[in-house]
């Protein structure tokens, strides 16, 4: 197995956490508010991964900055996808919180399959003819899987559109700073920062403006179920998955990286069908094919570009002797 194919698997790995977890982000966002849900998730992943942090560096497996130029970089990078996390996530849930379709939401957000080859280009970053394909293949999947209805477009449409253009953003920008800066770092400083940003709406917006309003947002912050859907969503889905996406993104193309994480939309109709007792349709479960298929076009276009790399190198090594 290659080390792409490996570091693949820990992004579908993510994508199928993020898939389960969407049921708790609806769930979540509904009890106490789209900021304060992404605020209190955020600040606990944050939290969960210093003392991951401090095993590692007992470890010695931690990549602690030496110099202050590293820290500095460091805080950068952490920073900067902070920024842009705290921008994807939000409109997101605003997107999902007062859209009236999820299937829709799905596949808005989705969207960044093809913005992240898009934006690559202007970055100098190529993709082969396979990989194009399969994010045509797997958008049509994800229209199958999610589009149920179709509608025109609505202001939380344009949320989520906003939504997959960030994300697409923050998967750049980790390819951009992950090579050489410790990726569990720079996780944890990216929901320190998405965090303690959403707390600035989530005190305008949604904490109340009297005592009464303030006591009703307490309450709502008191039920288990919505400290289920936070605790469920701030462990796993940012503490480990967005991690996860972070270190698998170390070796792997963002496009390619992209396409993994589609898989999320998959994993998030299978997870009705598991958890809830939500039956498939027939237009799903072809929906479910097609990313599958996309999947397997990239990984198969990737063993062959590989092959074909080292074919090559062979002979160049053989006429060097010769």
């Amino acid at each position: 197995m290659s080390k792409t194919t490996k570091y693949s698997l820990l992004l579908l790995l993510t994508a199928a956490i993020w898939g389960f977890a969407f049921v708790a982000q609806s769930a979540g966002g509904d009890a106490v508010g789209p900021f304060s849900f992404n605020a209190v998730r955020s600040l606990i992943g944050a939290g969960v991964l210093l003392p991951v942090i401090a095993l590692l560096d007992r470890m010695g497996y931690g990549k602690k900055p030496a110099t202050k130029a590293e820290k500095k970089r460091l805080w950068k990078a952490g920073c900067s996808i902070g920024v842009v996390l705290f921008l994807a996530t939000n409109l997101q849930q605003l997107g999902i919180t007062y859209g009236r379709s999820a299937g829709k939401a799905g596949f808005l957000t989705a969207c960044y399959l093809i913005l992240v080859p898009v934006l690559g280009l202007f970055l100098g970053k190529k993709c082969g003819i396979h990989v194009w394909g399969a994010v045509v293949v797997a958008l049509c999947g994800i229209w199958l899987l999610s589009m149920t209805e179709v509608s025109g477009l609505e202001w939380p449409d344009i949320m989520l559109l906003g939504s997959a253009l960030s994300f697409a953003v923050q998967i750049l920008l980790i390819d951009h700073f992950v090579a050489d800066l410790d990726g569990i770092r720079m996780s944890a400083i990216q929901f320190l920062t998405c965090g303690l940003l959403s707390l600035i709406p989530m005190v305008l917006t949604e904490t109340g403006q009297s005592a009464a309003a303030a006591g009703a947002w307490l309450a709502a912050f008191g039920a288990p179920a919505a400290w289920i859907s936070i605790l469920y969503a701030g462990l796993f889905s940012c503490g480990v998955a967005y991690t996860l996406q972070i270190v698998g993104q170390k070796n792997v193309p963002p496009t390619l990286a992209s396409l993994m994480m589609s898989f999320e939309s998959v994993f998030c109709v299978l997870g009705g069908w598991l958890l809830l007792g939500e039956r498939m349709s027939g237009r799903q479960i072809r929906g479910c094919v097609f990313v599958f298929a996309a999947i397997l076009l990239a990984q198969f276009g990737e063993v062959l570009r590989g092959a074909g790399a080292r074919k090559r190198k062979k002979e160049e090594q053989s006429e060097a002797l010769s």
